[in-house]
């Protein structure tokens, strides 16, 4: 049965919506006021430890709640032996592997948004375990593969949503591709956009699995691209921490159009404005929580008093704090320059970095390179309180 792409419109929120012209412009000013809190060297860190942190809410969306000391041994291939825990480990380093990519800019940069989502789905599946690559009816048992890239070739209910068919998805995608075009919007629209576009792709429903995931990589993407975006801060633990209300928001922008005062297409243009609102205002709610964790004084005030308490317990060497210190602020320093910054002997000053390397404390690419300031999960509750819930 053949279906008319009017029955998503509208596409976006009628133009000229104060509140949702000025989410936008907000959003823009604290994307804008993050980028500039710390080192470059710094932020490539903290971007790390971010993409762990937008693949653990995303998975949490998803029912799939793998700890963060396990999504950090899945990228270091340290498999469970356990058949379930280690096929969520290797779905977790998926996730990561794929924002990276996307992070880098360098896979996306020609595509269209249609290439993009085929492409998002087709490089998180081809890095799953075989048993993540089927899906199982729940009323009949049955399973189905699941093709990485492919759009779904039988029909699927979610929920209470019945997506379109899908000999249509191909002709849905088009009349999504050309909505959101951002040669056809202006910066504004483009943000809005963002919001609109995650929903009208869960709408469609294009894959037999792995919407939700290829939503919220999507969505990331083209934040990245309308200039909002960055490694800093993951709409994924916005949407994870009001998850009842970002469904419901959903389902509610699925519904039809309700009256003459609901806009003039086929979908209630009121339950789009609504979810539009809902997401921008956790983008900004997150990029503000990032800011306030990275405030450099406050980071380093964080750090000082770990290192103080874990050197008065005899975890850590004196020492510690001033090459914690340094490396936050400078980004990095040359191992060689340890003795200069503690103040010890060099034999001394050498222990002190040993120490702080073997904890994760500071990082680097070789035996031989400087060294940065590294995140590793046992100190997050205290640099970086609240990242995750309380484990």
């Amino acid at each position: 049965m053949k279906e008319h792409v009017s029955l998503m419109e509208p596409m976006l929120p009628s133009t000229g919506n104060r509140e949702l012209e000025d989410l936008a412009v907000s959003l823009v000013e604290e994307a804008a006021g993050l980028a500039s809190k710390l080192h470059p060297i710094v932020i490539h860190s903290v971007s790390e430890l971010v993409r762990s942190m937008n693949c653990y809410y995303s998975n949490l969306i998803e029912g799939h709640d793998t700890h963060p000391r396990d999504i950090a041994r899945a990228l270091k291939k340290d498999f469970s032996r356990d058949p379930l825990q280690r096929d969520l480990q290797k779905e977790a380093r998926a996730h990561i592997m794929v924002q990276q990519i996307i992070d880098s800019g360098k896979v996306l940069k020609d595509k269209t948004y249609e290439e993009m989502v085929i492409w998002i789905h087709m490089a998180f599946y081809r890095r799953l375990s075989e048993n993540s690559r089927w899906v199982e009816d729940p009323d009949t048992g049955e399973k189905y593969q699941v093709f990485r890239g492919k759009y779904r070739t039988r029909s699927v209910v979610v929920g209470r949503h019945v997506p379109i068919e899908h000999s249509n998805i191909k002709l849905f995608m088009q009349r999504f591709e050309e909505s959101y075009n951002p040669d056809r919007l202006s910066r504004i629209q483009q943000i809005i956009a963002v919001a609109a576009s995650h929903h009208r792709l869960l709408w469609i429903h294009p894959f037999l699995d792995g919407n939700g995931r290829v939503a919220r990589l999507f969505s990331h993407a083209l934040l990245k691209n309308a200039g909002v975006g960055s490694g800093l801060w993951s709409i994924s633990r916005g949407l994870a921490r009001s998850e009842d209300e970002y469904k419901r928001l959903l389902i509610a922008a699925d519904g039809d159009r309700a009256g003459d005062l609901d806009g003039r297409g086929n979908l209630s243009e009121k339950g789009l404005r609504d979810f539009c609102l809902f997401f921008l205002k956790k983008c900004i709610d997150q990029v503000q929580f990032m800011e306030s964790l990275l405030s450099p004084g406050d980071l380093l005030g964080r750090i000082e008093r770990y290192s103080s308490s874990q050197i008065e317990s005899g975890v850590l060497p004196s020492g510690s704090k001033c090459l914690l210190r340094e490396a936050l602020l400078l980004g990095e320093f040359p191992r060689g320059k340890a003795s200069s910054i503690t103040g010890y002997k060099e034999r001394q000053a050498r222990n002190v970095l040993g120490v702080l390397t073997k904890k994760g404390l500071l990082v680097s690419d070789g035996p031989r390179k400087p060294v940065r300031l590294g995140f590793p999960d046992h100190v997050l509750d205290y640099w970086l309180p609240l990242l995750y819930p309380r484990l």
